[in-house]
């Protein structure tokens, strides 16, 4: 039996055995995507190489077969490098949005496209949960919102974009109409504090997800009523007060504590509040003018200084956020920072690395081309645009519609991609090699189950061996050579002819969004 070293790791495995093999036998991980046991290795993504250190010679671990007296390399600056080039020459040519454009310009990143079709499946409630994960007030935000998402929305290029902020109204209105409106499920307090100054959108929102994971939440105002500049910088006509406080409502019955006409500095001592509490948010608006120093924090043009990603301050344990950080008046920032920084306090207060929120790899389409219009808008309604009246709102019919002319622009597997997941991993830029003169995209829905996009897949085989493996008359084939070569029915002949047998085993060991499930 051959003997070999890897990362200075001695192990002895049988004859015929490969350097993943011998890895995963040690314990130690190697990426891959073109290789899934027990499919023969295919060697075509190279995202496995590891380096033969007598040689330097770098090789695929999945079909290199191991030497007596092989000495491996898998950590090596050498091989991250050579892992993340070969991710980057993936994606040069990758043609697909991990997710949707309007998702991409959410200051919140909610998940728009999801939300739209549970209205279009009639799952209104799963819909509004969908929403509130990421917006703390839809039905407030909806009326006041100035769209980013919308102006991004790729069925502009085609007509007019996606009416998404009525969509968000019509599930959180219906909500909020409900005998019993959705309340998130709140852990147990953990004994943990935070105090809040401020009780606008950014203050409320980071109140909302704070006690979502178990803290208790105080929230002080100089004003009597909760809102900030929702209550008293919006004219009613455009956000109701009655919408304003029934939202609200569903907030504070999460168990947040409101403390109004309470100015900290004079009523309470900032000092004293620290010390009462284990962390502190600052969210009270526009700074003061003229003024250098808040809560002995420095001010610049903009606010307070923070740690961008953390919303961290000066102070140890004080956070700030919101128009107090900012100088541009977007209450969708404002609710987005409250829960990004909520996410950081709940670190600090676990005593865990300070990170902030995550933020997910994401290869994006770009600009539709000549000759994609068609392609792109298959199976999406070809209606135009629904508009509504300022004060009802979408009806369910309207939604409906609406939601039926989403392009379902999301991959289809954004939390099942290998090659997202890997290339998140390696910090790989998916524009590092990227050709201007791209291909045209294309999509074929010719099967009953199952969508294949072209321009996502890397060539690895797997579906020609599964097909094969399940006695497919027609089965895959690659066609053409070189760089032009592609996965493709044989023949001309139309997929849903190809794949009888296997076309969800497929979908499953697809290692990105090529092949997916249409109702994914």
């Amino acid at each position: 039996m051959p003997k070999l070293s890897i990362d200075n790791k001695q192990i002895e495995v049988p004859d015929g055995w490969t350097i993943l093999d011998a890895a995963e036998k040690a314990g130690i991980e190697i990426p891959k995507m073109c290789f899934l046991k027990p499919y023969k290795a295919t060697t075509s993504c190279m995202v496995c190489v590891v380096r033969l250190a007598d040689s330097d010679a770098l090789v695929p671990a999945c079909g290199w077969v191991v030497q007596d007296g092989m000495i491996v390399d898998t950590k090596s600056e050498v091989v991250t490098q050579s892992r993340k080039a070969a991710l980057e020459l993936l994606l040069s040519d990758h043609l697909g949005d991990c997710i949707g454009p309007c998702q991409t310009a959410c200051p919140a990143q909610m998940n728009i496209p999801l939300m739209i079709r549970q209205i279009a499946a009639g799952q209104y409630k799963q819909a509004l949960k969908n929403v509130k994960q990421d917006i703390a007030m839809p039905a407030v935000l909806s009326r006041i919102c100035s769209a980013p998402c919308e102006k991004a929305c790729r069925r502009g290029q085609i007509d007019e974009a996606v009416s998404v902020c009525l969509l968000k109204r019509f599930v959180a209105d219906v909500d909020l109409q409900s005998q019993q409106p959705w309340r998130p499920e709140c852990k147990d307090l953990c004994g943990k504090t935070v105090a809040v100054i401020g009780a606008g959108p950014a203050g409320l929102s980071a109140a909302y997800y704070l006690r979502q994971s178990g803290y208790q939440c105080t929230v002080f105002d100089d004003h009597d009523k909760a809102g900030g500049m929702l209550r008293y910088g919006i004219d009613e006509d455009v956000l109701p007060p009655d919408i304003l406080d029934s939202e609200i409502k569903t907030l504070m019955d999460c168990g947040i504590e409101f403390k109004g006409n309470v100015t900290i500095g004079k009523d309470i001592p900032f000092d004293r509040l620290r010390k009462e509490f284990d962390s502190v948010f600052i969210a009270i608006g526009k700074p003061p003018k003229n003024s250098g120093q808040l809560f002995g924090l420095p001010i610049n043009e903009k606010g307070i200084v923070i740690e961008r990603n953390t919303y961290e301050t000066a102070l140890e344990g004080v956070f700030a956020g919101g128009d107090i950080v900012r100088n541009r008046r977007q209450a969708v920032r404002s609710v987005a920072d409250g829960k990004e920084a909520a996410i950081a306090i709940s670190q600090v207060l676990k005593g865990q690395a300070v990170s902030g929120q995550r933020h997910r790899f994401n290869s994006r389409f770009g600009k539709l081309k000549d000759g994609e219009k068609d392609p792109v808008i298959f199976g999406a309604s070809v209606g135009q645009r629904t508009e509504a009246d300022s004060k009802t709102g979408l009806t369910a019919q309207q939604a409906q519609i609406e939601s039926q002319r989403c392009l379902h622009c999301d991959c289809r597997k954004a939390d099942n991609c290998k090659l997202r997941d890997i290339a998140e991993r390696y910090g790989a830029k998916s524009t590092r090699y990227k050709d201007p003169d791209r291909k045209l995209f294309v999509q074929n829905t010719e099967h009953d189950l199952i969508v294949y996009e072209p321009g996502k897949c890397i060539a690895c085989g797997l579906c020609l061996q599964i097909a094969a493996e399940s006695g497919e008359e027609i089965g895959l084939s690659f066609i053409n050579r070189g760089f032009d070569v592609r996965v493709d029915v044989p023949f001309g002949r139309p997929m849903n002819v190809s794949l009888l047998k296997s076309a969800e085993k497929c979908v499953n060991c697809c290692p990105t969004g090529a092949l997916a499930l249409k109702d994914m």
